[in-house]
């Protein structure tokens, strides 16, 4: 099976700028950011046999990443409409 990492850099490369600027001003944007990317590297390393876990952990973990990347998503948005005020 071939995986890729979905960090949020390539998921959102129209953000690059803003992603890198809210890791180092915005403690929750942060502390989602690096809880997203703990995510990412558990579901890659499950998907290439190198951490077991059962279907249900893993799954649970991709719902989680999914809700996460939602959240950070809208505070991206909400922080380049502010830009743009």
């Amino acid at each position: 099976m071939t995986t890729k990492h979905h960090d949020l850099v390539h998921e959102f490369p129209e953000f690059r700028d803003l992603i890198h600027e809210l890791k180092t001003s915005d403690a929750h944007f942060r502390k989602g950011f690096d809880r997203y990317h703990e995510l990412d590297h558990s579901i890659h390393a499950s998907e290439q046999r190198s951490l077991l876990m059962s279907e249900q952990e893993e799954e649970g973990l991709r719902k989680e990443r999914a809700k996460l990347k939602d959240e950070l998503y809208a505070t991206l948005v909400e922080a380049q409409k502010q830009r743009s005020a």
